[in-house]
């Protein structure tokens, strides 16, 4: 017999594939980014970039003057948004990605997305489907900073 928190719906999971449709689309909440995430995120990956570590070279040398932060943490953040709510639980695996940046995003700024379903093409094996994406990226000001096409693997029901 089962207890009865089993059957209880789970709060922060993911969409099945079946729960979308092509044109739905989301936006995630605001996240500020720190200086501790630009340290951690340089630290964890390797990226002692000059304009990322040094704010005096960044400002005499950079093309772009302040605290920038690498656009990977930028996707790296949405992405963890996304990982939370979305696709908590139903994502499978992330088959493809194009990316481009199209602001610098800095230290300070505040980044969040918008998710718009352009494709869903059920497979052959196990209920899942291939779910397309477009992620685009904005600051604090509503300006567009970053926007990717992704590719993922969903489950169904």
């Amino acid at each position: 017999m089962a207890s009865e928190h089993q059957t209880l719906p789970t709060l922060g999971r993911g969409f099945y594939w079946q729960d979308l449709k092509v044109g739905q689309k989301f936006k995630t909440y605001r996240r500020t980014i720190t200086e501790a995430d630009l340290v951690g995120f340089i630290n964890c990956t390797g990226m002692l970039e000059a304009i990322f570590i040094d704010a005096e070279y960044s400002s005499r040398f950079g093309a772009v003057k302040g605290r920038v932060v690498p656009a990977a943490l930028t996707y790296g953040l949405i992405e963890g948004m996304l990982f939370q709510t979305m696709i908590q639980g139903t994502g499978l695996a992330m088959l493809e990605v194009h990316k481009k940046a199209i602001n610098p995003v800095f230290v300070g700024d505040s980044v969040w997305a918008t998710v718009e379903v352009t494709g869903i093409k059920p497979t052959s094996k196990m209920g899942r489907a291939v779910v397309n994406s477009q992620i685009d990226v904005f600051n604090q000001t509503d300006e567009l900073v970053l926007k990717y096409d992704i590719v993922r693997l969903l489950s169904g029901r």
